[in-house]
């Protein structure tokens, strides 16, 4: 199945690419860090069939323009609603993978009426761990060493087949090509800027300094899916299992075959997931007066 073709919309006198197919309810899928609207190929096409489908490249990635500013998860979220608006539509499902899911998160937070349900794919944002590459790269200095990281394709999945893969504790398959992929845009000195900024708001050299394990029970009456990879290398699913422990109204996911990337080493049980999903919970209705009454009773 072809491709869905990119197209550009200006928000805030900026360039925002997205990928957009299909009709009916609305399903809006948020990337990760160093990733674009691409990692959803394997899967938007076919959720095109029976949805509206909306998968942008986030500020700072892809085709998306990279200006200077603020790229914390709420300025993310509040682009990603600009956008939804944008093109005609007010409420949505919203899918985020790793940053993408802290994202999709802090949308739900910040604006809760456009919210139908929500969808976390080995999210970031519920828990300490993250891998150690990301968590070296918020070091100081390090946007002085990315190009050359970049440069001598240091990421290469051939020579990460060593011992540095083992090092650094990434998966070898789609994990690390994912990571390739991304790791190779740092070359260009606007990317390199969004990514340093992005990462720094949200992982420290500890690790994850964003954790919103203690908002979970606000997602009471929001329909809640987990999705995670069993072997996933870069955010440990042990994040996943705590996360649905914390919202017995939630349902987990665990993709056995998968790493980090369950919509690339698994579309079609994603897919059938993720429909399955949206099939039998009803859309959300929430009202900001409803969120802060959530809020104060908890």
């Amino acid at each position: 199945m072809s491709p869905v073709a990119l197209r550009h919309v200006t928000l805030h006198g900026h360039r925002m690419a997205y990928r957009q197919a299909g009709s009916g309810p609305v399903l809006v899928l948020i990337h990760g860090i160093t990733s674009d609207s691409a990692t959803w190929g394997r899967v938007m096409p076919y959720l095109a069939r029976r949805f509206t489908v909306i998968a942008p490249d986030l500020f700072g990635h892809g085709r998306s323009a990279k200006p200077k500013g603020d790229y914390s998860l709420g300025a993310h979220a509040s682009d990603v609603r600009d956008l939804l608006l944008a093109l005609g539509h007010d409420r949505a499902t919203f899918v985020g993978h790793s940053l993408g899911g802290g994202i999709a998160m802090q949308l739900c937070y910040q604006f809760p009426e456009r919210c139908e349900r929500l969808v976390l794919v080995d999210s970031g944002g519920l828990g300490r761990d993250v891998t150690l590459l990301l968590r070296a790269a918020t070091l100081p200095g390090s946007e002085f060493v990315l190009p050359l990281l970049a440069a001598s394709r240091l990421l290469d999945a051939g020579r990460l087949a060593g011992g540095l893969l083992r090092l650094v504790g990434l998966r070898a398959g789609t994990d690390i090509q994912e990571m390739a992929r991304g790791h190779a845009t740092l070359s260009d000195r606007e990317t390199r800027a969004a990514f340093i900024h992005t990462l720094r708001s949200v992982v420290e050299p500890g690790g994850q300094r964003v954790d919103a394990s203690n908002r979970l029970y606000l997602t009471e009456q929001l329909p809640l899916l987990l999705i995670w990879g069993e072997h996933d290398s870069l955010i440990p699913i042990s994040h996943g299992r705590a996360a649905h422990k914390q919202m017995p109204n939630s349902r987990l996911a665990i993709f056995a075959d998968s790493g980090h990337f369950p919509q690339l080493d698994e579309p079609e049980r994603f897919l059938d997931v993720l429909i399955d999903f949206a099939d039998s919970t009803e859309p959300a209705v929430l009202s900001a007066e409803d969120w802060r009454g959530l809020s104060k009773a908890g």
